[in-house]
């Protein structure tokens, strides 16, 4: 009996430690599936979006890497740095791997994650 009992307030802790979980930023005037669907920014979808993006940054702050990559998609680029810090770049310029006959300069949302994975630094650069 008394098994059973700590059983069950087992149960609704974790069931509540799991409910609990924060949310999505919500990025007014970004359309998140055309972002996504805009890898390297090849088509220019990204560009259209980048005062939307520069204005809100701040709401990126806080999220870990699965929350991101939930939100934006798969960075264009990665790259990890000393101390396991991680950074992840967004092209919002056509990259060079677009197969554009013009070199465009680079533009770029980079996020850089703590070694614990948080990301504490936004920029577009």
């Amino acid at each position: 009996m008394k098994n059973n009992i700590l059983t069950k307030i087992a149960f609704v802790i974790t069931c509540s430690l799991f409910s609990c979980s924060k949310s999505l930023p919500v990025l007014d005037d970004v359309n998140l599936k055309e972002w996504n669907d805009d890898k390297n920014a090849c088509t220019g979808k990204r560009l259209a979006m980048k005062d939307a993006i520069t204005s809100q940054k701040e709401k990126l702050l806080g999220l870990n890497e699965m929350e991101l990559v939930s939100l934006l998609g798969k960075p264009d680029n990665n790259e990890l740095y000393k101390r396991n810090q991680k950074f992840y770049y967004y092209n919002i310029l056509p990259s060079k791997d677009c197969n554009l006959k013009t070199q465009n300069p680079v533009l770029q949302l980079v996020v850089r994650f703590t070694a614990m994975g948080v990301a504490n630094e936004v920029s577009v650069e």
